[in-house]
């Protein structure tokens, strides 16, 4: 090993704003805010980190012209459930291929995520 994951890190323009948003979807406290740097979880192993990007363009799914870049995989134990709540929170949903396992959408500064099953 030559290392552990520190944080999974998202750009984005606001990072309050969606380090609101993911504190809400994932039940985790925002741990650290310096205004351009704001910390989601208490664990190190299940934190993540949000860094002010003023020009982040937002990637567009499903373009490869513009990637993903990072997504996270989010279990749910109800996908309607979750996707009503997510909705509520200023998520947006994404096309997906159908798989009945799993729903695409974008958090409020664009970055794709997944509820799954």
């Amino acid at each position: 090993m030559i290392g552990r994951l520190h944080s999974v890190v998202l750009d984005c323009p606001d990072p309050r704003a969606l380090a609101r948003f993911y504190s809400a979807l994932l039940g985790e406290p925002v741990t650290r805010d310096d205004d351009d740097w704001v910390v989601v979880g208490e664990d190190a192993r299940r934190c993540l980190a949000f860094q002010r990007a003023p020009d982040h363009v937002p990637p567009r799914w499903p373009d490869p012209a513009h990637p993903q870049q990072v997504h996270l995989d989010v279990q749910v134990d109800d996908l309607d459930e979750g996707e009503r709540q997510v909705l509520a929170l200023g998520a947006t949903r994404l096309p997906d291929e159908g798989d009945p396992g799993f729903r695409v959408f974008a958090d409020p500064a664009g970055h794709p995520f997944c509820l799954v099953d």
